[in-house]
């Protein structure tokens, strides 16, 4: 397990590279704001950081980033060149750090992904984001929370008290990199069962079955979720693609547009091939969704 997860983190290394070449290679020039508060989890400052364009006029699409890592470990920081690229061209971009296993449990980490949305919203004049226009990109356990923002609204319980309660956390398109969509399957490795899944929900299925329901993004799909971009590899051994695939089926039934990408013979994190070729279609995707 401790070998895939360093895949996942050459392969986020990579795919940043994409970024970066599509963006202007002489600016435009942006503006970066570190540790920003955006919220309060239990006794815990949420920090974010931001990226967007110095100049121009109008109101700009927004996208979060959610590392991976299992809920565990991980941080915002691993998501900085993301955002800066994501500026260069034309985006509002935010990395944030929520809370993580042992400190805080599911649904800490949901509670605090939200908070960040409704930040960027009551922020939206300050930092000339279009409300309506907000997309999520997650890896991992990201992908994961990602996902959840992508299909839980205000009335399934999930928003926590981490700020700005009277703005929305609904986001207008998803990405997921290989997150997990279905905890009730048990179609995981034992070792990350036991050692990131059981503390990560407060326990096993069998003590724990609604927590494990609860904490699924496939639980809450209806017709009325974004548009939502899969990616995953098919030789995946730690969350294996029916996790993608079983929620992008369940949604593209529901009429909600779905893409789902399979990459043959890659595992938990890409190739430098595929990386660039899931970069791409991923900057097309949020540039249909979110770009006027």
């Amino acid at each position: 397990m401790k070998r895939a997860v360093v895949i996942a983190l050459v392969a986020v290394a990579f795919v940043v590279i994409v970024i970066v070449a599509a963006a202007p290679r002489s600016g435009p020039e942006i503006v970066v704001e570190r540790d920003i508060v955006y919220g309060n989890g239990a006794e815990t400052a949420l920090k974010l950081d931001l990226a967007m364009p110095k100049a121009g006029e109008g109101l700009l699409p927004a996208v979060v980033f959610l590392h991976g890592e299992g809920w565990r470990a991980g941080n915002r920081r691993q998501m900085n060149h993301f955002i800066e690229g994501m500026a260069r061209l034309g985006y509002v971009s935010i990395a944030v750090d929520y809370r993580l296993v042992p400190t805080a449990r599911f649904p800490a980490q949901v509670e605090d992904c939200k908070a960040a949305v409704r930040w960027l919203r009551a922020n939206a004049k300050r930092y000339r984001v279009d409300p309506e226009r907000i997309g999520v990109v997650g890896f991992s356990a990201g992908g994961h929370l990602a996902a959840m923002l992508g299909v839980t609204v205000k009335d399934d319980g999930l928003e926590g008290v981490g700020g700005n309660p009277d703005q929305s956390s609904r986001v207008q398109a998803v990405v997921s990199f290989f997150g997990p969509t279905d905890f009730s399957t048990r179609d995981w490795p034992r070792d990350l069962e036991t050692e990131v899944i059981v503390p990560f929900l407060g326990g096993t299925i069998a003590d724990q079955p609604e927590n494990y329901a609860r904490a699924s993004p496939i639980s809450y799909a209806t017709k009325d979720a974004p548009p939502f971009l899969f990616f995953h590899g098919t030789d995946d051994r730690l969350v294996p693609i029916d996790q993608s695939r079983r929620l992008a089926e369940k949604l593209s039934k529901l009429g909600v547009p779905v893409q789902m990408v399979a990459l043959e013979g890659e595992g938990h994190g890409f190739s430098d091939g595929n990386n660039q070729k899931s970069m791409q279609r991923m900057l097309d995707f949020l540039a249909e969704r979110l770009q006027k």
